[in-house]
């Protein structure tokens, strides 16, 4: 027999053991369960955003036709046109922002050198020569294999001038409409499916309030028939900014469900409105800031769409993100109206986890647009002249394209602590997906700015036979691409994982986003 003290020293050693185990596998421990999907991540929650504002338009998309520096097609930069076939982007969203509710499209068909000119009141005061109008556009999307997304003016519109624009573009038979457009070069109709009816109501697109504006929206819905319904259209309702929670109430209650398909919902990461902070050289707190309000993204959804569920249990009615992304000043020396700014890997943890969070998310979000596509705001792409580089964001919306249209698998995650003073914040951003072919996709993000995290993802209902991945990380957070150096931050083959049967473990870097593709 045992003394009682050797007795209780096996059974505190044990305590202990347990404990320890419990530690380690508290933190960074993900179970998908591969067998159990339910609901489709739509493709096009990787939308884009293009306005007219700064340099988006106007030497990023478009040089113009008679460019001979520049190599385009029909005036739209190749580069750009082969940069955003790679990252399949799904749709575009034009032409805006603010800039939609005070442009008149009628405006920006016809002949260019009778088009008038218009001073873009919004987005720096410069002289729009509309010689980029609704058939450049739409021609565009084509180019690029996107659906378009058209913003109509209803801040100094009217009803008459939407259902002109909805018929130009998408009546196929004989009309006023549909014969201007023939005049105009385009014989066949473009078939446009989604449009917004006005965008910001509550703020630039006429300082509405929710009741004024449901009332207007019902008028102008009304109005925006599909004769021949094969464009499907979709009608999206000027939504929410961030947790203006009321506005998502009264639009769901006094709109009929039947006129409506989706309602809008913009939040940007933002330090401080009033001192928004440099877009590359920034420190901690402010790092852990921005990340505090992108990571925002997922209450703000649940809240929104629990609301929404009170109308619409079935959730027929989706949430569209249509306008999100970091927002920071300017760059130095550079048009305060043009909203020009730098991409560093900050960037690309924001866009990894408000990703993450759309896809955990697919049951009520089935849309979304960064802001936006070119030289504006959260870009995926810069341009200055001929020179064109591709930014930290590009990179992993092009990781993430293998979720479009993937089926959405439960992942049960124990996270890690990222602390920054008193503060913390989830460490670890997760989503998973299994494609068509039966490869299971995982996107797992690490924000801590100092930590390396180690992972243990767990596989359950389906064999794992092979695994591979990509990593994108950086030795500093605030590291970025330049003309002089456009691929300092890339994303490279990630070897630093080991398998286990249905067990991968995997050390994730400070600040870096790792894609697996896992194959049975």
């Amino acid at each position: 027999m045992r003394p009682a003290k050797t007795i209780s020293f096996i059974a505190l050693l044990f305590v202990f053991l347990q404990s320890i185990s419990a530690q380690s596998t508290s933190c960074g421990t993900i179970v998908i369960n591969a067998d159990q999907g339910r609901d489709t991540i739509s493709r096009h929650i990787y939308g884009h955003f293009s306005e007219h504002l700064g340099r988006c338009i106007y030497g990023g998309f478009y040089v113009g036709e008679d460019n001979k520096v520049i190599p385009n097609k029909n005036g739209v930069r190749t580069d750009v046109i082969e940069a955003l076939r790679e990252l399949k982007i799904p749709n575009l969203r034009w032409p805006g922002g603010c800039f939609a509710d005070t442009y008149h499209w009628k405006d920006g068909i016809g002949p260019k050198p009778e088009r008038p000119t218009i001073v873009n009141t919004w987005w720096g005061g410069v002289t729009e020569d509309n010689s980029f109008g609704t058939h450049e556009f739409l021609n565009m999307c084509e180019l690029l294999e996107a659906e378009p997304y058209l913003s109509a003016n209803v801040g100094s519109g009217t009803v008459q001038e939407l259902a002109d624009w909805i018929q130009y573009v998408n009546h196929e038979g004989i009309s006023p409409m549909a014969n201007l457009r023939k005049e105009n070069g385009r014989e066949k109709p473009w078939q446009v499916k989604f449009w917004g009816v006005g965008n910001e109501a509550w703020g630039c697109g006429g300082n509405m309030t929710a009741e004024y504006y449901a009332n207007i929206y019902r008028q102008y819905a009304t109005f925006m028939s599909d004769w021949t319904n094969s464009s499907g259209m979709y009608r999206i309702a000027s939504g929410a900014s961030s947790n203006d929670y009321n506005w998502t109430e009264v639009l769901m209650r006094d709109i009929p469900n039947r006129m409506v398909d989706a309602l809008a919902l913009h939040h940007y990461s933002v330090i401080d409105w009033n001192k928004k902070g440099s877009a590359s050289q920034f420190d901690e707190q402010q790092y852990f800031t921005i990340m505090k309000r992108a990571l925002n993204m997922d209450e703000l959804i649940q809240r929104h769409s629990t609301i929404m569920d009170k109308y619409d249990p079935e959730k027929k009615i989706a949430l569209v993100v249509d306008e999100w992304g970091g927002w920071y000043d300017v760059e130095p020396g550079t048009n305060p109206g043009f909203l020009y700014q730098q991409n560093t890997m900050r960037d690309a943890m924001i866009a990894a986890t408000t990703l993450n969070i759309f896809n955990n998310h697919c049951d009520r979000v089935r849309m979304a647009n960064l802001a936006q596509t070119i030289n504006v705001l959260q870009a995926v792409i810069l341009t200055n002249e001929e020179k064109m580089l591709l930014t930290p964001t590009y990179h992993v919306m092009k990781m993430y394209n293998v979720h479009q249209d993937a089926l959405l698998l439960p992942v049960s995650l124990v996270n890690c602590d990222y602390r920054s003073g008193e503060q913390t914040l989830p460490a670890l951003s997760v989503s998973a997906s299994k494609d068509n072919g039966g490869v299971v996709h995982i996107s797992i993000a690490n924000i801590d700015s100092k930590e390396t995290r180690t992972v243990s993802v767990e596989l359950r209902g389906m064999p794992v036979t092979a695994a591979e991945g990509q990593i994108l990380r950086s030795g500093s957070v605030q590291d970025h691409n330049t003309f002089d150096q456009p691929d300092k931050v890339k994303p490279s083959e990630f070897r630093q994982f080991k398998r286990s049967g249905n067990t991968i473990e995997l050390d994730l870097p400070p600040f870096s986003v790792v894609v697996l593709a896992v194959k049975s």
